[in-house]
């Protein structure tokens, strides 16, 4: 089933400046819930109201879509297209005022990536990409960094802060910082979409879910990231990206401390 990329991406993207606006609006009046996954996996009455005003919408538009989505709006279809969506990545962030964070919409057509949006409402940017198509900041082409050698190059990190995932990324971080010019940890899709505008020279993420990095990774790949996990591929287990020439010394470091 064909179905226009552009369009797709243009809705993606009001429903995020959308999202996003509710989530400035609401944010001295939110309400906790009790932790998800550990105590540290919080969310909000905001993160189920942007949840439910972007999958309203695209289900209006395409009823027959699957979605997948983290505050449990999710549901299956039959046209074979599925939508990604983390309404508030970097909710931590988002509640206790401390730093950025971002509402994700991808969509697939079966396993391939095909559109995507990452929308940061503070600084009232919005990144997207269509499949073979570039990656945009507003209407203004991406393109990676140089690449900076890694003495000199500034890496995202992103991890979930359970337990035992952060153990794993304190092993990376103390074999990363020596060596690298700097070091920032960011939300997962925020990490992606700098390296796609050359903010960031590289970085990784660990233990995510889908919907955290779906739409991050085809903006970053479209902007010329080169990306890949423990193997080729980027998995939710280990993300690892950057620009081309510093891509084999950080890749290389980073698999064989994660």
């Amino acid at each position: 089933m064909e179905r226009d990329l552009h369009a797709a991406r243009e809705l993606a993207a009001a429903l995020a400046v959308q999202a996003g606006r509710l989530q400035l609006e609401r944010r001295d009046s939110l309400r906790m819930g009790a932790p998800k996954a550990h105590a540290n996996d919080v969310v909000s009455d905001v993160d189920i109201a942007s949840e439910q005003l972007i999958v309203d919408a695209i289900r209006a538009s395409w009823p027959d879509d699957s979605i997948q989505a983290e505050e449990g709006h999710g549901r299956s279809g039959t046209s074979g297209w599925t939508w990604v969506i983390d309404p508030l990545d970097g909710t931590r962030n988002y509640v206790s005022r401390t730093g950025p964070w971002s509402v994700c919409i991808a969509l697939y057509q079966g396993d391939r990536p095909r559109a995507a949006v990452v929308h940061e409402p503070v600084a009232a940017e919005t990144f997207s990409a269509v499949d073979g198509g570039g990656a945009l900041l507003g209407e203004e082409p991406l393109t990676v960094s140089g690449g900076a050698p890694l003495a000199e190059a500034l890496i995202g990190v992103s991890f979930q802060p359970n337990p035992k995932t952060k153990d794993r990324a304190g092993r990376v971080i103390r074999e990363l910082l020596p060596v690298a010019g700097d070091i920032r940890r960011v939300p997962a899709a925020l990490n992606l979409v700098y390296q796609a505008a050359g903010r960031l020279d590289g970085g990784l993420a660990l233990d995510t879910n889908l919907w955290d990095i779906a739409a991050g990774a085809l903006i970053a790949r479209e902007a010329g990231v080169v990306l890949g996990g423990a193997g080729e591929e980027f998995t939710t287990s280990l993300t690892i990206g950057a620009a081309p020439a510093l891509w084999p010394e950080l890749a290389k470091l980073v698999r064989a401390a994660a």
